[in-house]
């Protein structure tokens, strides 16, 4: 019979054609290699149809798993049990905080597989598409060390279940993202509540070499440097003043980030009560700093990154440093102002009783600075000080 057939299983049904394949060979009219040619298969594939139809019958023609029947990296229950209880104990962490908490196990499972087994249960939140403005050159590209610098600033207020309101003040180190202090306040932020939380936590840690804040009070004012009375008190002891940029929060973008957990963590519902708030303050502290896995930090927790400063919290406020014998000096007195040949210029009021000095940079014509930030230009002819755009640090030597 001149029967010729030239159409390869890939380009039609493969079901159909391995029929067609039987059915030809049932007739008996060729032979196997002369249909394995037609059919543009090999002869051991050819026999392995045959031999699955006179086994099986027609459901031999079915295709087969080609997944292996044994598994040697497979996950056991076990491993899948531990992975859940931990997204169960700690329901805000990923598949890389678990993974880095299983790393120590022997039969520890790659962190794809943990992301599988939680998307498997459906304990994977997608996170939303965020859209930032373009970020400005870091503001932490030198904190390469421990207590270089502190972030502190007050995350947004709310109310607690009795209708208390609630102002968190945070402080970090920015390098090793310990926190160092989450402490509820009950709705005043002022100098007189935040001072003593700061000397509290200098006496416990050291001081930094700076504190980067935002603009807002009480790290800052509107007058002549932003200088507050908790700045100039920083200054006194040493400590530079970084302010992010205003309407810029991703300037500050690790503490921001800490924020959103301490969110999720333990405002997102609002305790009872006032106290109860402040343990789960004091317990995700806890957690944050010596048991959460940070990705920056290669999954390590703060905690085995920091360690206290060497500049010790002096329980005097040092003397002001010295200005240049060719400086001009003046007191800043009650209300901010000072006394320049019979005029009375303002300054500050945050700088009351402190003294600031004036460098000549030309005729009649001065720069301003407390201590070793520079605050503006006086021009002795005008009578008044003119703010400069971004303040000039300089940490003391």
């Amino acid at each position: 019979m001149g029967y010729s057939y030239q159409m390869p299983w890939k380009d039609t049904c493969a079901m159909n054609e391995r029929e067609k394949f039987i059915q030809r060979y049932k007739e008996g009219e060729e032979s196997i290699s002369e249909l394995a040619r037609q059919f543009d298969i090999s002869r051991k594939t050819a026999h392995k149809w045959i031999e699955r139809v006179e086994e099986e019958g027609q459901a031999g023609l079915q295709e087969r798993s080609r997944a292996p029947h044994h598994h040697p990296n497979a996950l056991s229950e076990a491993m899948e049990q531990r992975i859940l209880e931990w997204k169960a104990r700690k329901p805000l962490w990923g598949a890389p905080k678990i993974h880095a908490k299983l790393w120590e196990m022997a039969d520890c499972p790659s962190e794809s597989t943990v992301s599988n087994v939680l998307a498997r249960y459906g304990l994977v939140r997608k996170a939303r598409r965020r859209h930032y403005a373009t970020a400005s050159l870091s503001p932490f590209a030198d904190c390469q060390e421990v207590n270089q610098v502190w972030c502190a600033d007050f995350k947004g207020h709310f109310r607690t279940g009795d209708g208390t309101r609630c102002d968190p003040l945070t402080i970090s180190d920015a390098h090793s993202r310990y926190l160092l202090r989450c402490q509820a306040l009950r709705g005043t932020t002022g100098v007189v509540a935040v001072l003593p939380l700061f000397v509290a936590t200098f006496r416990e840690y050291g001081m930094p070499q700076a504190i980067r804040t935002d603009n807002g009070a009480p790290f800052a004012s509107t007058g002549l440097g932003g200088l507050s009375p908790l700045s100039v008190w920083w200054i006194r002891l040493g400590i530079g003043l970084e302010r992010i940029q205003p309407g810029h929060p991703q300037e500050n973008g690790r503490h921001e980030r800490m924020h959103r957990t301490l969110r999720e963590a333990a405002v997102n519902p609002p305790c009872a009560t006032f106290p109860k708030q402040q343990q789960a303050f004091v317990a995700f502290r806890t957690e944050f700093n010596e048991e959460r896995p940070h990705e920056a930090l290669g999954q390590k927790p703060p905690a085995s990154l920091y360690v206290p400063s060497s500049r010790d919290y002096p329980e005097r406020l040092p003397e002001q440093q010295g200005y240049p014998d060719d400086w001009e000096k003046r007191i800043v007195r009650e209300g901010g102002r000072m006394k320049w040949k019979g005029q009375q210029v303002h300054i500050n009021r945050a700088l009351w009783g402190q003294e600031i000095g004036f460098k000549p940079i030309g005729e009649a014509r001065w720069a301003v600075y407390f201590e070793s930030l520079e605050l503006g230009l006086f021009d002795e002819r005008k009578g008044r000080v003119r703010r400069l755009e971004n303040l000039s640090w300089t940490l003391p030597l």
